[in-house]
């Protein structure tokens, strides 16, 4: 399985069988951390293994999933290093379960306060992982996800390669499944929007919401040989739209 695949596949896993991963395995996930390209440079990040199958981590297993063990990332505080942050952490997921490996994001921050700050970088984010009890999987079918015709403005008819990209993007994972984004798509550029939230607590968690679906966007976009530039475009952004907020434009070139 290769990370494109895996996108169409991968589930939130909630329950562990508390097995042990080799140490060789640890290495080899913060290895590819460490060979990952964030969205944005210049934003310095981190990423650390907690192991909890002694139940060394309490105040995570109490307030959220029950893992034997986390990943918890760290970054720089610079504009848009949620997003960026998002970016990284969803490649990360993507890899583990092309490996067999189940996750879950997890949006407690009931870690401990020694664990809040590394080398002065501040914890973005927690990703639960381990052996599932179970399949790590599931068809892609059974993913609760609002439909393409529900997120996307078609301006122009789509061709097949774009909606295999905006389909890859559709089943990007979400804090309490918001699924914030709408797009509107042209034949070779989409514009990016984030749909408004009454709620502040959702509103926080947009940027790595983003960083999420833009992961999925370049996944895909690689898998299919296409060269994607992220860019903001001032005429867009400049405009007041009352239900939803510009975020960036994605030009195509196949």
């Amino acid at each position: 399985m290769n990370l494109y695949e895996a996108i169409f596949v991968r589930k939130s896993v909630r329950s562990y069988t508390g097995e042990s991963l080799s140490p060789q395995v640890l290495d080899k996930l913060k290895a590819h951390f460490r060979e990952l390209t964030g969205l944005f440079g210049g934003i310095e990040t981190d990423m650390a293994v907690l192991d909890n199958r002694k139940g060394q981590q309490r105040m995570l297993s109490l307030f959220s999933v029950k893992a034997p063990y986390y990943l918890v990332f760290y970054s720089g505080e610079a504009p848009r290093y949620l997003m960026n942050m998002g970016y990284l952490m969803e490649q990360m997921v993507l890899y583990m379960c092309s490996i067999g490996i189940g996750t879950c994001y997890i949006g407690s921050n009931k870690i401990r306060k020694e664990l809040q700050v590394k080398d002065g970088k501040k914890m973005v984010g927690i990703v639960a992982f381990g052996k599932a009890r179970g399949s790590h999987v599931r068809k892609q079918a059974e993913a609760r996800r609002l439909t393409l015709d529900q997120i996307c403005v078609f301006k122009e008819v789509p061709r097949q390669w774009m909606r295999q990209l905006l389909d890859a993007a559709r089943l990007s994972p979400s804090s309490a499944n918001s699924q914030p984004w709408r797009f509107v798509v042209y034949d070779n550029r989409i514009h990016i929007f984030s749909r408004k939230h009454k709620a502040e607590q959702l509103k926080k968690w947009d940027e790595v919401n983003f960083g999420i679906m833009f992961a999925n966007l370049m996944v895909a976009a690689e898998e299919m040989w296409l060269d994607v530039d992220l860019i903001r475009l001032e005429d867009i952004s400049q405009k007041n739209f009352p239900n939803s907020q510009y975020v960036l434009s994605a030009i195509l070139k196949s």
